[in-house]
């Protein structure tokens, strides 16, 4: 694994106020919902030495 990879995940958000909801949720109201695609950076390498 290298340290330029990203992690991405995703989460459902209520349009109408901002909440986050499941993203199952989301899907079973689209009028009402967006399923989000969150990405993560991968964390950086460890330092060496010290």
């Amino acid at each position: 694994m290298t340290s330029k990879q990203t992690t991405t995940y995703k989460v459902g958000r209520d349009a109408r106020d901002g909440r986050f909801e499941t993203v199952e949720t989301a899907r079973k109201d689209p009028s009402h919902h967006v399923v989000e695609t969150i990405k993560r950076p991968a964390p950086p390498p460890p330092k060496k030495g010290k």
